[in-house]
């Protein structure tokens, strides 16, 4: 389920939503962002849009962490004008192992901080 988080999330990111949904999406998909709308075509139409409007931005997985039915994806986000985002995505697995379910939480990495670690 680990691989296949990432695999979602990559290919989402990187241009190919509909195709990301087609491989990795189960019968529903429960969507907690605000910003997105519930179901599949809420995510494809978000990361079109993503697409569209920022196509140089990159993603690094930083770390993947699997438990039970859910996989949790802490990612580094770098978008235009070195504007750098830290990610943490949760994803619930169906029986068939299809991703069925998304919460997410976004932090922007400020540019001074109170101490020399970084945040991914």
């Amino acid at each position: 389920m680990k691989k296949n988080a990432v695999d979602f999330y990559k290919l989402a990111y990187e241009g190919n939503p509909r195709k990301a949904t087609e491989l990795y999406v189960g019968a529903e998909y429960i969507q907690h962002n605000p910003e997105v709308e519930n179901g599949v075509e809420g995510f494809i139409n978000y990361f079109e849009r993503m697409q569209k409007e920022y196509p140089n931005k990159s993603i690094e997985f930083v770390r993947v962490i699997g438990e039970n039915d859910l996989v949790a994806l802490h990612t580094h986000q770098i978008w235009p004008d070195n504007d750098e985002y830290v990610t943490m995505d949760f994803f619930r697995f169906d029986d068939n192992g299809k991703i069925v379910e998304h919460w997410d939480s976004i932090q922007q990495i400020p540019k001074n901080s109170a101490n020399p670690n970084k945040m991914y």
